[in-house]
């Protein structure tokens, strides 16, 4: 006699078959990184059903990882890629990258959503960010950006438009070579971006060599040719501009990209400056997509 088993016991089973698939593959990902042995996943598994813990849980209480070891495993897992502090060769400032769990990186996630709902909605790929001056922090949040919109699976591109003190190369420990200026300059045949590991859907394009004359490279048509190119190939492109206080460059890059976010500095920013770079802006013909206030 054959008996069928009700949809909602069919939907139990299935429910129950992938958590325990989920949890083979956090053991099995904690393994390969060297993290548990084989004779340790016997004692994890013994413990998780002795006491029906989640099998992370389980090592935990054991003393065979610690959350770190267990956030590691869920990034790779849910293909969340970051960076362990301990293990990161990049600048402390990427705390998207190396601290995604931490109040800075959530409060940067909130920036993340404001964009994609105000401004990459319809379409845009590109926004420049910048600030009024260079302590603003300017090039860290167009950096934590870059790295939170790669990590929701975004394939992109963050320009270091800023040629006269550029940053990217350092936080991104990219060292000094071919970029931006020398794109414009017709020195090098191709398009010199970094990929980031492990990041793999971000690509920096760095300053590139220090030119002499940046705002006259960034008023080349090369400049918009370079940008609408980019944009067939990358879901979101992000430039760092120079700060208003040393140049118009910034100017320069908001007209041809159409919108700029500024970054402002709790206890650093000024009204009179950001005034000015406010009018600049409007004056160039871009939109001010919206302030952010960093500590």
């Amino acid at each position: 006699m054959n008996s069928l088993t009700s949809t909602s016991e069919q939907d139990r089973i299935a429910q129950a078959a992938a958590s325990i698939r989920a949890e083979a593959h956090i053991g099995k990902l904690l393994q390969d990184a060297g993290k548990l042995k084989p004779q340790d996943m016997e004692r994890v598994l013994q413990l998780q059903q002795e006491q029906n813990l989640r099998f992370g849980e389980a090592a935990q209480k054991l003393g065979l990882v610690d959350e770190a070891d267990i956030r590691q495993a869920l990034s790779h897992q849910f293909e969340y890629p970051y960076i362990p502090a301990a293990e990161a060769s990049l600048s402390p400032e990427l705390t998207a990258a190396t601290a995604p769990y931490g109040k800075e990186a959530e409060a940067l996630r909130s920036v993340r959503s404001e964009l994609l709902l105000r401004w990459f909605k319809d379409g845009r790929k590109t926004l420049a960010i910048g600030s009024a001056r260079a302590d603003e922090g300017a090039s860290y949040l167009a950096a934590n950006l870059a790295v939170l919109f790669a990590q929701m699976g975004r394939k992109v591109l963050l320009v270091d438009a800023n040629m006269r003190r550029p940053r990217q190369q350092d936080i991104f420990n990219l060292g000094n070579g071919m970029g931006l200026s020398d794109i414009l300059a017709e020195r090098v045949p191709s398009l010199q971006v970094h990929t980031i590991k492990p990041f793999h859907t971000l690509s920096v394009l760095p300053a590139g060599s220090p030119p002499p004359n940046p705002a006259e490279l960034l008023a080349r048509p090369a400049f918009g040719a370079l940008l609408s190119g980019l944009e067939t190939s990358y879901d979101i492109i992000l430039v760092d501009t120079a700060p208003s206080q040393l140049s118009s460059d910034f100017q320069l890059v908001a007209a041809r990209i159409g919108g700029m976010l500024i970054a402002t500095r709790r206890n650093v920013s000024r009204i009179s400056p950001l005034a000015e770079l406010k009018e600049k802006i409007t004056l160039s013909g871009a939109q001010i997509v919206g302030a952010v206030v960093l500590d």
